[in-house]
């Protein structure tokens, strides 16, 4: 082949990579429009003022009606995971992480709306939720947040994701910021929904004031067999109680929660939740495996990735004020405050707002 062929073949290959760029750019940028017209139908659209507050964005509130395609599995560590997967196979990653008592649906309108801005968004259910197994009977059902993490991990390994955005609420968020902290260079941004939530066995033998203590009433419940069996035998019926104590404003119908509802009937998933909070108290041991990443965890150290904070202004589930973790985020940093009846279930909740904040976190 001669030079000029060659100089030919590398021009051709140059403009092909530039229109791809181009393309997947333009998709991004029309997505990211989308978002900000639909909140400027809202009072001060898209905007925040001094309260850092913005109005929640129009959705579907997970209206039953709206679904994933079909689920995909994948063997992971320990795990063969259940996910649904979303966008362009070549766009940039987007792991959306669920909490309890929730599961992949939280973000059922979060998913499309990043998938038309070019990015590969994927939603794994966590262990014990959905149809997320472990690969032996003999592995112990442990439920330590950072073992969550690892989890997460070995998912990207297993799907050869090298770096992503990470973003998710309540366990999910703690999972973001877990991350964040161990393995920072496979994090490019993190969303976390009640912003710092990394803790430990020690700072949570640490008594609260009665009020704050009430709000932990199910940590208690699960301390004691009673709870074990008490959840176990009612868990659709529990589950509906903490998204109606957590999110009082969202009127979200039966049809909505029983969709979640059915991840919960994982035959692993009461011991991964007892387990998790009775470990939280210190009244379950975790595995010896993990003590290192647990005593790095304990130092509460600070998180350098980029990073936005979110909360619903009517949350009714226990978190922090945001003025208490500001210091724990040392790189480029954005608080957000979605008012509008806005609960703990953020994602489901306000969609619109949360998508902007994995987009804007991209752009950080």
């Amino acid at each position: 082949m001669s030079d000029a062929t060659n100089r030919s073949q590398v021009n051709t290959d140059q403009i092909n990579q530039s229109r791809r760029r181009f393309m997947r750019n333009a998709a991004m940028t029309l997505a990211a429009a989308e978002l900000v017209t639909i909140s400027s139908a809202v009072a001060q659209p898209g905007k925040k003022n001094d309260n850092n507050r913005t109005p929640a964005m129009p959705g579907t509130n997970g209206s039953s009606g709206t679904t994933f395609g079909p689920l995909k599995q994948i063997q992971a560590g320990l795990l063969n995971v259940g996910y649904a997967e979303a966008g362009p196979a070549n766009g940039p990653a987007v792991l959306l992480l669920h909490g309890w008592p929730y599961d992949i649906y939280s973000f059922v309108d979060v998913a499309p709306l990043l998938a038309s801005a070019g990015y590969r968004v994927i939603v794994p259910y966590l262990r014990g939720y959905g149809t997320t197994r472990f690969l032996s009977d003999d592995t112990f059902r442990n439920g330590q947040p950072s073992v969550v993490a690892v989890d997460i991990i070995n998912f990207m390994d297993a799907l050869k994701i090298d770096k992503a955005i990470i973003a998710g609420f309540d366990w999910g968020a703690r999972t973001a910021d877990i991350m964040a902290v161990l393995w920072p260079e496979r994090c490019k941004g993190i969303v976390s929904v009640s912003g710092y939530l990394i803790g430990s066995q020690e700072s949570g033998k640490a008594p609260l004031p009665p009020n704050a203590e009430l709000q932990w009433w199910y940590q208690f419940y699960f301390a004691t067999e009673r709870g074990r069996a008490g959840y176990d035998k009612y868990r659709h019926d529990f589950a509906k109680l903490i998204w109606q104590l957590a999110s009082p404003k969202w009127s979200f119908d039966d049809a909505t929660f029983d969709r979640s509802a059915a991840s919960f009937d994982n035959p692993d998933h009461v011991a991964i939740v007892i387990h998790n909070y009775r470990w939280r108290l210190g009244l379950a041991e975790g595995e010896t495996k993990y003590d290192e990443l647990d005593k790095r965890l304990a130092q509460s150290p600070v998180i350098s990735v980029p990073t936005i904070t979110m909360e619903g202004d009517a949350n009714g589930a226990p978190h922090p004020d945001s003025a208490a973790y500001r210091s724990k985020f040392s790189g480029k940093y954005e608080y957000r405050l979605i008012t509008g009846g806005i609960g703990h279930n953020l994602p489901q909740e306000a969609p619109g707002a949360f998508a902007k904040a994995v987009i804007d976190v991209d752009a950080f």
